[in-house]
């Protein structure tokens, strides 16, 4: 990547990414790479190109149609990760003998078909875990215990926050998804190093914040902290009602998070930067300091996809 190509003074960039299984998927303008360590310590890269569709120009529309499509390209990624960074007895080890028949009798389509199913559910238990359960165990208490409306509300909205927390904090207690999250935060280190307009060198990016207010998980408190005044109006008459009017609403509080975070990411009031403040909070769960060989990564992901000019980029 040529040198002009870096800013020349602090900006946000639309370039972004996400964490893999020894690697990291770097999405800019107009390309994605995908960048993972094999396990002879090489790097597997791969390319595609950035669709433009014509909900990326309707504000809320495009807030649900691009998750959708994040959480595909996220799946898709994601399995090219753990085939590339597995060795190949683990990966013996790890095949069924239905992974070997559908790999014989199938084709590409079919494939493809099978991880969006497998996305879809991710966002069924994503679905129950945060919007089902805490409702259903309120609704249980209530049963046990007279409750007013606004208390229910309330325990609703602690046990959405409890059951997210105790979620994240488990995922990171294990070996893989902790090293997924180191990756995580090379990914971070690496967007701010160039967002501060310096080159991309591992000295650079290590003394980074690995701390960013545009994440995925920033835009995942959002929703749950939104959702929680959002749904405080929903009538509490039946359980199972207030659930089906939850999901309901469900694309309405994607879309609304969706542009609320666009936003903040672009200004610097006040306003602004206390929305960042639970994401940037959350991210000590979801982010740790990378090792220099995880930085390598995250530059080879993130230098082919730089847009030729800083202002192109600009989020």
């Amino acid at each position: 990547m040529p040198q002009e190509s870096r800013p020349t003074e602090k900006f946000r960039t639309s370039v972004g990414g996400q964490a893999l299984m020894e690697g990291i998927m770097m999405r800019g303008p107009e390309k994605i790479c995908c960048a993972v360590r094999r396990p002879d310590g090489t790097l597997d890269l791969t390319y595609s190109e950035v669709h433009t569709h014509w909900y990326n120009r309707v504000p809320l529309v495009r807030g649900v149609f691009n998750m959708v499509e994040n959480l595909y390209n996220g799946y898709h990624y994601l399995m090219h990760s753990a085939d590339v960074s597995m060795t190949e007895e683990e990966q013996q080890a790890e095949e069924s003998k239905l992974d070997r028949w559908l790999d014989e009798h199938t084709g590409p389509k079919f494939q493809n078909a099978l991880m969006a199913v497998s996305a879809c559910l991710g966002i069924v238990l994503a679905l129950f875990l945060f919007t089902f359960l805490p409702t259903f165990l309120t609704g249980l208490v209530s049963r046990a215990l007279p409750l007013g409306r606004w208390t229910k509300v309330l325990l609703e909205a602690a046990l959405k926050l409890i059951i997210f927390l105790s979620y994240l904090f488990l995922c990171t207690r294990m070996k893989e998804i902790h090293r997924m999250f180191q990756y995580h935060g090379a990914e971070h280190k690496t967007i701010a190093c160039y967002e501060a307009g310096e080159e991309l060198t591992v000295e650079n990016v290590r003394k980074h914040t690995r701390f960013h207010p545009r994440c995925g998980t920033s835009f995942m408190i959002l929703v749950i902290l939104i959702s929680i005044f959002l749904y405080a109006v929903l009538p509490w008459t039946r359980t199972a009602l207030r659930i089906v009017y939850k999901l309901a609403l469900l694309p309405l509080l994607v879309g609304v998070c969706y542009e609320i975070l666009k936003w903040s990411g672009r200004s610097n009031s006040l306003l602004a930067r206390a929305i960042a403040v639970p994401g940037l909070w959350l991210q000590r769960l979801t982010t740790f300091e990378p090792t220099d060989d995880m930085i390598e990564v995250a530059i080879a992901a993130v230098t082919p996809v730089l847009p030729r000019r800083p202002e192109e980029g600009r989020w």
